[in-house]
């Protein structure tokens, strides 16, 4: 057979793009070798329609051990009763839930895209926001911290179906058990995304929300370290109140309605490959390894806040609890477009981000996100973050000298070198 060297040559060229950079987008991670190795493996030839035991199709006996394993793994992380693993993405999962729970038209309250929520939050270019009528919160403007006020006056005046906690561009912890009392008291149901701390919350350094949120769903890549991928959980099953009864006059299961919201709701096929993938993450997870890395993660972000605020970077609540942060460059004079743009030049990867209450378009933004993830993932710990700090601070604050980015470029290759990434790939 021959080989596609224009294809495989570009992988090799993504790798040492990889090797060589300070990789610091807070949804980024690096799988382990045995999460790439599932994913590319013989489960991928496998269609397999329908869940474990209940599939359309012959020959799922093993694939059906897979996503078992997968299943039984992810509950025991979160202390979950029912799991689903077969989204394709955490945008997918928060789909299936408010098929599962919604009409099109009911209405929904999130986090303001603007405000540091996401996409499937509500937002009008999402079909979030276009089949459904979205309702946001924001933050505070001095504080920049979620405006649980504005929160619970929403609730009661506009008394949506779902309340959504959880974001992308938020540096703090949530207070679930306050929306939750909010939520019981309008008659909401309450969705958690978790998608960016759930690593974070699986090893116990952040608020559990699953005690407090009827639905929990996330991504199994950020902070999970997995493959690209979502998940749907819940701690406890309940009778969904907005569902219609069965012929026999009983309300439907969530975890039915969830399930049947997936496929044939909204997928055909799961990707088995993925699934066999997460389950090796899933695995990881529950080794004491992984708690230490989570304990470096949050120790690495904090220690990275620190550097930034020293020299005067306006972090968005003043600092984080999680492992990104949001920074406001209009104090330096500096778009996160132009910022993001030059810090590519040397080998440093991160994304505009729009902050709280911007003048500035989507597409230019005042700000960037920072996440330590992938470098903590790497071996890089809280005496390297002041050293990454000052690659950043060189870049930016000589942002039209080429000489310099080239100088920082190096350095930045020069520092990677001393934490290899995939060995076993040569």
């Amino acid at each position: 057979m021959q080989k596609d060297n224009a294809l495989f040559s570009l992988l090799n060229k993504e790798l040492q793009r990889q090797r060589q950079g300070l990789e610091l987008i807070a949804s980024e991670n690096f799988t382990s070798h045995e999460v790439m190795k599932a994913m590319g493996s013989v489960a991928t030839n496998k269609y397999a329609e329908g869940y474990p035991g209940k599939r359309y199709y012959g020959g799922c006996e093993v694939v059906d051990e897979i996503e078992n394993l997968a299943i039984d793994r992810l509950k025991k992380i979160f202390n979950a009763s029912w799991a689903n693993v077969q989204p394709h993405s955490g945008a997918q999962a928060n789909t299936a839930v408010f098929m599962a729970c919604l009409n099109p038209g009911d209405k929904i309250l999130g986090l303001d895209l603007s405000m540091g929520g996401h996409l499937t939050h509500g937002s009008p270019a999402n079909f979030s926001g276009k089949n459904y009528q979205a309702i946001h919160y924001g933050v505070k403007k001095e504080t920049g911290t979620v405006d649980y006020e504005q929160l619970e006056e929403k609730a009661r005046s506009e008394k949506p179906k779902i309340i959504i906690c959880g974001a992308s561009a938020y540096s703090r912890d949530w207070d679930y058990k306050r929306i939750r009392a909010v939520a019981d008291e309008v008659g909401a149901l309450v969705l958690a995304d978790i998608a960016h701390p759930a690593g974070l919350i699986a090893t116990g350094l952040l608020n559990d929300p699953f005690d407090h949120c009827h639905i929990v769903t996330s991504t199994t890549h950020k902070t999970l370290r997995g493959p690209r991928g979502g998940i749907i959980m819940m701690r406890n099953d309940f009778e969904n109140p907005y569902s219609k009864k069965d012929p026999k006059g009983n309300l439907r299961m969530m975890s039915s309605l969830l399930d049947l919201a997936v496929f044939p709701g909204m997928q055909g096929g799961p990707l088995e490959h993925t699934i066999a993938a997460k389950a090796v993450a899933f695995g990881e997870i529950l080794t004491d390894d992984f708690k230490k890395y989570s304990q470096h993660v949050i120790a690495n972000a904090q220690a990275m806040a620190k550097a930034f605020v020293a020299k005067d970077y306006q972090l968005i609540s003043d600092g984080t609890d999680n492992h990104l942060m949001l920074i406001d460059l209009r104090n330096k004079n500096l778009t996160g477009k132009k910022a993001q743009e030059t810090l590519d030049k040397a080998n440093i990867t991160l994304n505009k981000n729009a902050v709280p209450f911007d003048d500035k378009s989507p597409f230019v933004t005042s700000g960037i996100r920072v996440g330590v993830p992938a470098i903590t993932t790497r071996g890089l710990r809280e005496e390297h973050m002041g050293t990454v700090v000052d690659y950043i601070d060189k870049v930016l604050m000589n942002a039209d000298d080429e000489t310099v980015i080239s100088s920082v470029q190096a350095d930045v290759k020069a520092m990677m070198e001393q934490f290899p990434l995939y060995p076993e790939l040569g």
